[in-house]
């Protein structure tokens, strides 16, 4: 993607993890459409080639899990990359190639709370059918609430693209790094309706908000690249 270079300077998100607790339980999480490698499919990325309709690429994919014990009054979804280069200046550079063991930094793709207890799977396409320049609605959606995800910050500083993204906005590694990014999906069951966020929160908020109030969870991971092979 064009901006790509002069925006990753804005990035600098760090992901601190929920510590696990002894008596959670253990949710079971699937993401549809990956192919036999647990690649994500190319619909469901950020960056789509230039020219192609914003129609058909940044669809949000299927997702399904367990369900949570029976106290449980609502469900968290979180979608981090912990593989962004930390060193931005190195992105896309021509000449360099980022290495494998390069040190790293995280950046969240999906926020949305107080998914329904009754809720255990999203389609294709509900929180996101195309990618939607300045983003989508944060808040009320079709389940859940909406939080912000990692492009509000990181395309601050790009007119034709700024503003406050909402809902599952996908991968954009960078074409010259050597590892293969992972896209880690987590679901939390929790023992709250809602976790009483509102307006512009941000992944690292929920994080804080649910401490203490999760029930189970369970992550599964899907991959992707850009780099010519």
């Amino acid at each position: 993607m064009r901006f790509w270079i002069g925006v990753m300077t804005c990035l600098g998100v760090m992901v601190a993890p929920v510590s696990a607790s002894a008596k959670e339980s253990r949710l079971t999480v699937a993401i549809g459409g990956l192919s036999s490698d647990r690649r994500l499919a190319d619909r469901a990325v950020f960056c789509g080639t230039d020219g192609a309709d914003v129609r058909t690429y940044d669809v949000s994919p299927a997702v399904h899990w367990s369900k949570g014990p029976a106290a449980t009054r609502s469900y968290v979804l979180l979608m981090v990359d912990p593989d962004v280069p930390a060193d931005l200046t190195l992105v896309d550079r021509r000449g360099v190639v980022i290495a494998v063991d390069a040190p790293r930094q995280a950046f969240y793709h999906w926020v949305l709370a107080d998914i329904p207890s009754a809720t255990r799977r999203l389609a294709e396409g509900m929180e996101g059918s195309g990618l939607v320049a300045h983003g989508k609605p944060i808040g009320n959606g079709l389940v859940g609430v909406r939080g912000t995800n990692g492009y509000t910050e990181f395309l601050r500083d790009v007119p034709s693209m700024a503003g406050t993204y909402g809902g599952y906005d996908g991968p954009c590694p960078p074409k010259n790094d050597a590892r293969t990014h992972r896209y880690v999906v987590t679901i939390y069951a929790l023992d709250v309706p809602t976790i009483g966020l509102a307006g512009a929160f941000d992944g690292r908020a929920v994080e804080a908000a649910m401490a203490g109030h999760i029930l189970a969870r369970g992550s599964t991971t899907a991959l992707y690249s850009r780099r010519a092979e």
